[in-house]
């Protein structure tokens, strides 16, 4: 890469580029939003068209089918240019939307989620690349950070919304409503987002994107193998194990030979493209994938209400958003990134090392205080992935390292919820019927629990408290391993512009 490859900003205009930014925000909310959404809203479905064992598959057919194409959305960006992919994604997710609202029964449905997954996927890998495009390498710190907020209020309003809708307007309307959205970003896009043509000519790996998906698809459905097939170690679960690692070998071949690969091996020579990788995994495990067993925790050992349990979120929220926001600014005008990292994975690593002490009689105030820690912690280094390998990456391989941050991020979430499943299930069930009044532990409601007698309540809250330690410690492990990559990644500095990335750094980045 030489100072002629680097590309100019693709708006110049100020005004302009922050009204294309709204837009791409919108579509970042609407896609990230409708995984949440719908979580309040199944019971409802589920009692117009029946099929309860099915129920699982609507939530985890849009992950899998949206896991499944990130990478390949971000290579096709790269070989055909953002706009049109883009705007592509965008009119997918659109069109899935409606005919989600239109089902007509419980396999309508899934396979609607499945074309809204593919669309969903694009829109979350290419928002990321534009922005790379959009905006100066320091300057584009901010504007991720402002990313990174919109990724989790779409985790926290969510559910709310989805069973705010369901009441008042029926289940369908959460999926309808993207339709007008859906249709106001794409001319917004047709409008405002110029279209750059890349300086290549497009071969497409199809043997390459088709394996890449099936592994990623078989890594996805092995972290929902206790939900979807009963058990981790169920027949089933192992042959897709087996089956994606056949992928995954087979992958690794492909790409060697692939003119044009879906995610350019050489790209893992590059220290500091693997180790952000793993920052971005642990990062998902211990940000997107402890959020329902916090509120699990809150209510179980503390005996709070669920709308109480809510209110302690805005800490963990709070947290996210000054760390998020003080972090894209000081990275803004320092250009360095590491420090973050290695602050963000420390403060989580504190929190869910004093969370794993923490007994049933622990003042709420002090688990709220740990709650706002760890949410500075996902804050500071949410958007630092992202930032690196965009960096790190040769510019015509952006998308295509853009997209497997993201897929890593969502891979690290999935099989940390499952791991995290699992122990809760192992140490509960080591209970039996030891307490009281209690015949299933797992199956105690908040407002049962506060029916017991308070003997019973205790011995509950205990067990708990009791099962969740070695959860944290296994969060603690999951922070631990994200700070040791962040404290071996180089003190990289980000360039001001794309002129300030001089041909000696370039080859010193490609030679490691």
């Amino acid at each position: 890469m030489d100072m002629q490859t680097v590309p100019t900003p693709l708006v110049t205009d100020h005004r302009r580029r922050l009204i294309l930014f709204l837009f791409l925000m919108t579509a970042m909310f609407m896609a990230t939003l409708d995984n949440q959404i719908v979580s309040t809203a199944l019971p409802t479905i589920v009692g117009e068209f029946g099929h309860l064992e099915r129920f699982g598959w609507i939530g985890s057919a849009y992950l899998l089918s949206l896991s499944a194409v990130m990478p390949v959305y971000g290579k096709l960006g790269d070989l055909f240019g953002r706009k049109y992919v883009m705007m592509t994604s965008v009119a997918i997710f659109t069109i899935g939307s409606a005919v989600c609202g239109l089902a007509v029964s419980m396999n309508t449905l899934i396979a609607a989620r499945i074309l809204q997954g593919l669309g969903g996927g694009g829109i979350m890998v290419s928002i990321f690349a534009v922005n790379a495009d959009l905006f100066e390498p320091r300057e584009r710190a901010r504007y991720q950070s402002y990313s990174s907020l919109v990724l989790m209020a779409s985790s926290a309003v969510g559910p709310v919304l989805g069973g705010m809708m369901s009441d008042l307007f029926g289940w369908r309307s959460i999926f309808l409503i993207n339709v007008p959205i859906g249709f106001a970003v794409l001319a917004g896009l047709a409008f405002m987002l110029p279209y750059r043509k890349p300086h290549r000519r497009p071969k497409i790996d199809y043997a390459g994107a088709a394996l890449l998906a099936m592994t990623t698809t078989s890594i996805v459905l092995t972290a929902d193998g206790s939900q979807l097939f009963g058990s981790l170690v169920s027949p089933l679960s192992l042959s897709i194990i087996s089956f994606g690692a056949i992928c995954a070998i087979a992958w690794v071949f492909v790409e060697r030979r692939a003119p044009e690969p879906i995610l350019p091996l050489p790209l893992f020579r590059n220290s500091t493209f693997s180790l952000l990788l793993v920052i971005s995994v642990m990062s998902g495990g211990i940000a997107i994938g402890m959020v329902n067993y916090f509120a699990l925790f809150l209510q179980t050992t503390t005996g709070l209400s669920p709308s109480r349990a809510g209110l302690l979120f805005i800490l963990l929220t709070g947290g996210l958003v000054c760390g998020s926001l003080s972090a894209g600014r000081i990275i803004s005008k320092t250009g360095r990134y590491k420090p973050f990292a290695v602050a963000s994975f420390s403060c989580s690593a504190v929190a869910f090392a004093t969370l794993s002490q923490v007994h049933a009689g622990t003042p709420i105030a002090f688990i709220g205080a740990l709650m706002m820690i760890h949410g500075i912690g996902i804050g500071l280094a949410q958007q630092v992935p992202v930032i690196g390998v965009q960096n790190a990456a040769p510019a015509g391989d952006v998308g295509a390292a853009t997209g497997s941050v993201t897929l890593s991020r969502m891979g690290g979430a999935s099989i940390a919820i499952s791991i995290y499943g699992a122990i809760i299930g192992s140490q509960l069930a080591k209970i039996g019927h030891s307490i009281p009044l209690v015949a299933d532990v797992e199956q105690l409601t908040p407002k049962m629990m506060a029916a017991l007698p308070e003997a019973s309540r205790l011995a509950v809250a205990d067990a708990y408290a009791a099962a969740f330690m070695p959860l944290f410690m296994t969060s603690c492990a999951i922070a631990l391993i994200g700070l040791a990559a962040a404290l071996m990644l180089r003190p990289v500095q980000l360039p001001r512009t794309r002129e300030e990335i001089s041909p000696a750094t370039a080859a010193a980045e490609a030679a490691e």
